[in-house]
């Protein structure tokens, strides 16, 4: 996946599309990771997150609406992105179709202080 792909592909179905387009335009850094996931495992997973990241207080951009689109997608099989703000403030989530020729959902929070490194991969 070329950086130039995942720009054009950020049009996208949330409101952290654009700010995540922006993170990447940027120099942020990027990866796609190999392997298909089932949408359905991803949408329990990312409503567990919404769940601490609101508990937390922690500010999130279409958290909520990324959630309702995993578990709309059922068990379509999905690939997953990550996508670093230059100033590692944001992290975005991207979820893409199978064939890496769409994405269907992304997310952002905001980095904590217990935020992992940097996305390692394509750059």
């Amino acid at each position: 996946m070329t950086r130039d792909r995942l720009v054009e592909m950020l049009g996208g179905p949330t409101t952290a599309c654009g700010p995540a387009r922006d993170a990447l335009v940027a120099g942020g850094a990027f990866v796609v990771w190999d392997g298909l996931v089932p949408a359905d495992r991803l949408a329990c997973i990312y409503r567990r997150r919404l769940r601490i990241t609101q508990r937390r207080g922690q500010p999130t951009l279409a958290l909520a609406d990324t959630v309702d689109i995993l578990s709309r997608a059922a068990e379509e099989p999905l690939l997953i992105g990550r996508i670093d703000a230059v100033d590692t403030s944001w992290t975005f989530m991207l979820f893409l179709n199978a064939t890496a020729t769409a994405v269907l959902a992304c997310t952002g929070v905001a980095r904590s202080e217990r935020s992992a490194g940097p996305a390692t991969g394509a750059q």
